[in-house]
């Protein structure tokens, strides 16, 4: 076996694509992984320049794995600042790093693109473990990989890439035949809550509606632009790292997986939310309003995604990254995963201390947002 780096997706032969094991995860595909560099939303000021690695088995291309080289740690949900501190502080560059990542997207799931020939999990240790070797002479400080599913990251760990603890919170379907049922779990009180949060949208004469499929057009994904712009530059003061183009493109090859939720004010839109899912998880990627109303993220971006799951017997639902105000409206802390290769050894030991030191607290606020969790106790 052998490999190669490359610098754009379009490099990779499309013949490979079709080799490609049939995965669930909507973000480590070539639709998703094109429309982000082809679209221009990983120009150089993004911090996330393609640097992808291709596996070869003789000639014939087996595996590709998503890397990116990275000048900050933005974008990343996976917080190693005080590391990059570290390295200033002794006169080191930790950038540029390596990342087995997808952009912007803080969601569990495939982390290689595999032929249906190769095993994903065995050949993904293979790559890291060539990439590891590599970074001296690629004047890289480190390689992680974030958000890989827990049996991946364990095989990692034994590879001596130690294994760092998140906490996401995450929805789970437990054969619900409509919302009343779901928060029929709830407590009295929290039952109430939710009930109010959503009878405040019909108060304020907003009407929301799920467009997907047939129902979802350009007209709604330009709308949906507007909102994700407006609300970006509220917040930090610059439109968003994704452009137009990206979403256009988005829609046009991967418009089976997109649900597009739109509320709207005496029929004219004023907020929109963006979800990604497959057959069965549902990913809420996206928000934006133009015009602000009480509980509206909620019912666009919790409510609705939780009916559309039920509805449609999905199994999960990944609301997006932080926010404990999820955890009462039934949102399950959950543990996510990544792991860390620093290539000086003195500063990969601190690391694993770090993040030895670190694991305890993760585990006890994963196990107190579980006794704040929204449900009634189980009788006897």
């Amino acid at each position: 076996m052998h490999f190669e780096f490359i610098h754009s997706i379009d490099q990779i032969p499309q013949s490979f694509w079709y080799s490609v094991k049939k995965t669930q995860d909507p973000f480590c595909n070539y639709a998703f992984l094109a429309a982000l560099e082809q679209s221009g939303s990983l120009a150089v000021e993004s911090g996330w320049q393609p640097f992808h690695l291709l596996a070869y088995q003789a000639d014939t291309l087996v595996g590709m794995l998503p890397l990116y080289k990275k000048n900050h740690s933005y974008g990343e949900y996976v917080f190693d600042f005080a590391w990059a501190d570290a390295y200033h502080r002794h006169g080191i560059h930790y950038y540029p790093k390596l990342v087995n990542a997808i952009p912007f997207t803080p969601v569990t799931g495939a982390r290689l693109l595999v032929s249906d020939s190769h095993d994903p999990e065995s050949l993904l240790v293979d790559m890291l473990a060539y990439v590891k070797q590599q970074l001296p002479l690629l004047a890289f400080s480190s390689i992680h990989c974030l958000f890989p599913s827990k049996r991946v990251s364990n095989s990692l760990t034994q590879q001596a890439m130690p294994q760092r603890l998140s906490v996401q919170f995450q929805w789970y379907n437990k054969g619900y035949t409509s919302f009343d049922d779901f928060i029929q779990r709830f407590t009295a009180r929290r039952r109430k809550m939710v009930r109010k949060e959503r009878a405040k949208i019909a108060a304020q004469n907003i009407n929301v509606v799920k467009h997907f499929g047939a129902s979802l057009s350009q007209t709604e994904m330009d709308f949906f632009y507007q909102c994700y712009c407006q609300t970006y530059l509220k917040r930090s003061g610059h439109p968003g790292y994704l452009n137009k183009a990206f979403f256009t493109q988005l829609l046009n090859t991967m418009g089976d997986n997109i649900l597009l939720v739109i509320a709207s004010k005496a029929e004219t839109p004023i907020a929109g939310a963006l979800y990604l899912y497959s057959e069965d998880q549902l990913c809420g990627r996206y928000w934006g309003a133009i015009e602000e109303a009480d509980a509206l993220h909620f019912e666009c971006c919790y409510y609705q995604g939780i009916e559309f799951c039920i509805d449609n017997k999905l199994a999960s639902f990944n609301p997006g990254t932080q926010g404990e105000h999820k955890i009462l409206r039934g949102f399950e802390p959950t543990y996510c995963y990544s792991n860390h290769w620093l290539e000086d050894r003195p500063f990969q030991h601190a690391v694993e201390r770090f993040i030895e030191q670190e694991t305890p607290g993760i585990k006890a606020y994963k196990h107190n947002a579980e006794q704040l969790l929204p449900f009634k106790q189980p009788q006897g």
